[in-house]
């Protein structure tokens, strides 16, 4: 008789500690996944998927757990990037944005039709492929889950299932093909950060350099602005959810953004270092829970179609990113950074690139902005659009 564990949320934040550090172990000792920056939570989450799909196959142990921190880091996370959309700094990536956005655009448009167009191949319900396409490779699980039941009441079975499957798998291979991807990319051309003054491409840190004492009240006016915008942003969430279907920490953002446009008006400052490091832990806790929920027996379980559709949606991003994305953005060190991010639309690509091959400003503008503002906008449009012509 298989052994069901229940981890409360308290619980599930220790075990994803242990991931992340596990995580941490694997990327310092294995040069390959060092090499092509393989994000921390990815390297020990995919383990702790394996470890656990084969207790759960042998009949000994299943694990679930409570998502509520896992759903609190997201916001969090993304409320510290909304902090970091300055539009005084519009006039200098004002053009990125827009070309960023109109190459994301595309990509959901070819999503939904390669998608659209392997399940008819297999004689399935060709809005089915809609649930492998840009609804859970674009929108992740929080589209997934909203899009999902739609799709059922109109007549799809099991898109639900499907979607979120496809999201939780669009995840890994967004982190898994982004660093390479960009890897790739700085190394064929050799490129550099504009701010790395050493005489490789690698960020050299001094690790007995010191670099200050921690200022606690910065910290505390960080969190402040943080619970702010959460707690003002769950209001706009709910008015801008009965127009669109956003993503939950859409609010958050969008208020975070107004708090950090208005005091520059004003000539005021914000904590910006402390936001951005409690974002980056709350990135990685957040990730980490992310995997942790990876039922790989999920994927396992689908059809042939389903995992044909799910490849040609990898192969896909890998070959747009590659040939496309970084082409159109300049072939520069800061359109490498955005062409990880672009993969999935993570993040957690970004920061690995960046703590190894030195800061990317104009890539840390664009991609949130557009990926976490613009675009599921925009999705949600090219999602009904194709709905309504299926």
């Amino acid at each position: 008789m298989m052994y069901a564990i229940q981890l409360d949320m308290y619980q599930a934040a220790a075990v994803a500690a242990l991931v992340l550090l596990l995580g941490r172990f694997l990327v310092r000792n294995l040069d390959l996944l060092r090499r092509y920056c393989i994000p921390e939570p990815v390297a020990g989450g995919v383990v702790f998927a394996l470890a656990h799909l084969a207790l759960r196959q042998a009949g000994i142990l299943e694990i679930s757990f409570d998502s509520t921190l896992q759903t609190f880091f997201m916001v969090v996370f993304f409320c510290s990037v909304g902090f970091t959309a300055c539009f005084r700094l519009l006039k200098k990536g004002g053009l990125q944005v827009l070309l960023f956005l109109g190459i994301a655009v595309m990509m959901c448009v070819l999503q939904n039709g390669l998608g659209a167009f392997i399940a008819s191949a297999f004689g399935l319900d060709p809005r089915l492929g809609l649930a492998t396409g840009s609804i859970p490779m674009v929108g992740g699980h929080g589209t997934a889950a909203s899009f999902g039941p739609l799709l059922e009441k109109a007549g799809v079975s099991g898109a639900s299932a499907v979607a979120i499957a496809s999201a939780t798998f669009g995840l890994v291979a967004g982190c898994v093909i982004g660093g390479p991807t960009a890897v790739s990319r700085i190394r064929q051309k050799n490129l550099h950060s504009f701010e790395t003054a050493t005489g490789s491409n690698e960020v050299v840190v001094d690790k007995n350099e010191v670099t200050g004492a921690i200022d606690s009240g910065r910290f505390l006016n960080a969190a402040l602005c943080l619970a702010l915008a959460i707690g003002a942003g769950t209001v706009v969430s709910a008015w801008l959810n009965k127009v669109f279907t956003f993503p939950i920490y859409i609010g958050a953002m969008l208020v975070a953004a107004f708090i950090r446009n208005t005091t520059d008006m004003a000539g005021k400052e914000i904590p910006m270092e402390e936001i951005s490091t409690i974002g980056s832990f709350s990135l990685s806790l957040f990730l980490g829970l992310a995997m942790m929920g990876l039922k790989l027996w999920e994927l396992a379980d689908l059809a042939v179609p389903m995992v044909v559709m799910l490849v040609a949606q990898t192969v896909l991003m890998m070959v747009y990113a590659y040939f496309v994305v970084f082409n159109l953005l300049g072939k520069n060190y800061d359109a490498a950074v955005m062409t990880s991010g672009f993969c999935g639309f993570a993040m957690a690509n970004m920061q690995a690139i960046t703590q190894k091959y030195g800061p990317a400003p104009t890539a840390y503008f664009v991609v949130p902005l557009v990926g976490s503002l613009f675009i599921d906008f925009m999705n949600t449009i090219i999602i009904t659009s194709f709905l309504n012509l299926l």
